[in-house]
């Protein structure tokens, strides 16, 4: 650190440079190499990790940055006003009176979803709306179509595919109905939902396509195929997926999945700081969509596993609290304090 050709010579980089780059107009302006000055220390330029400089366009990667299907849902104001005039309607019913279920002193009122366990029904909701909303505020080019996620060129069924089929997008609808059959019939979690889309927004990311109407169907599918594998244990195999869509070959799902893997280079990681991320704005989604998860009273019986569930957290990090306290106290009694009586004259 005390040479002067091993310290910083410029300032911080910014957001898109290249480490490659930095390197080079660094040894320009050096007249003396490492090895003449005697340091072999890694220069910080080169330590700096580059996807930290662009994380805020791989938001399936890094848990600070914002989720792609939630800045869509947020620029569509046509659709923010519709939604706006649904809560209205949510508070107040024919009658006037108030829809919305609030806890009181004597009732408590939660939902069974949480980020461990989410509730399958109105994951794979959300998760349909966030499809939604990639495929209607697509840039306006449309992006690159590759071949293998084609509906024409790799057919899903043997009904004929419309000369205009790309372009109508889907209603929300037609979307959950596609993702629940598959998550019925191969009896997936809603964990894997969640996956699901955090592949997806992978995928469009990395290989810099939009989601269509004539492609959504085939990416989806290759999302489930992948995130069933990844997140089972038992995953269901590609020729499972034959049975619950006929006229698909196996060889055909065999190319999805290896094309889907190529484009991830291969990345399948799901963090859990990322899982967490994309289970609380799928929340924030449903939420400002009237798509609020259903709450119930809490009974006794839930109160009572909550109550174990707490009581075995506490349990566990008990001996870690006590250590933590053992070390903030150590002091404590070298300047112990001394209670010295009173003396009243």
């Amino acid at each position: 650190m005390g040479s002067t050709t091993s310290c910083c010579v410029s300032g911080s980089p910014k957001l898109r440079r290249n480490a490659h780059s930095r390197l080079e107009s660094y040894h320009q302006e050096s007249d003396m190499s490492r090895e003449e000055t005697g340091c072999n220390l890694q220069h910080i330029s080169d330590r700096e990790n580059v996807d930290e400089l662009n994380m805020e366009y791989n938001p399936s990667d890094h848990p600070r940055a914002s989720t792609i299907f939630l800045s869509k849902s947020q620029n569509d104001e046509v659709a923010y006003r519709t939604v706006r005039e649904k809560r209205k309607s949510l508070f107040i019913n024919n009658h006037g009176t108030l829809r919305r279920k609030y806890s009181s002193c004597s009732t408590i009122f939660l939902d069974d979803n949480t980020v461990s366990q989410p509730n399958l029904k109105y994951t794979i909701k959300c998760v349909a709306l966030a499809i939604y909303y990639h495929i209607k505020n697509r840039d306006a080019d449309g992006g690159t179509l590759l071949d293998i996620f084609d509906e024409r060129l790799h057919p899903l069924s043997k009904s004929e595919v419309p000369p205009d089929y790309n372009q109508h997008d889907p209603e929300q609808k037609q979307i959950y109905r596609f993702v629940r059959t598959l998550f019925s019939a191969a009896q997936l979690t809603a964990e894997c939902a969640i996956v699901t889309l955090v592949y997806l927004e992978r995928l469009l990311t990395y290989a810099e396509i939009d989601i269509c109407p004539g492609n959504w169907k085939r990416i989806v599918l290759g999302a489930i195929l992948l995130a069933s594998k990844v997140w089972d244990d038992q995953a269901v195999w590609n020729v499972d997926y034959c049975q619950i869509l006929k006229d698909i070959t196996v060889e055909d799902m065999n190319e999805l999945e290896r094309q889907f893997l190529e484009l991830l280079q291969f990345n399948i990681n799901v963090p859990s700081s990322v899982y967490a991320k994309y289970y609380f704005d799928l929340r924030s989604l449903s939420e400002s969509n009237n798509l609020s998860f259903p709450l119930e009273p809490l009974s006794r019986e839930k109160a009572q596993k909550l109550e174990a569930i707490s009581r075995l957290c506490d349990d566990k990090y008990k001996d870690v609290r006590k250590a933590a306290r053992k070390r903030s106290a150590s002091m404590d009694n070298l300047c112990g304090i001394r209670w010295v009586p009173a003396i009243l004259s």
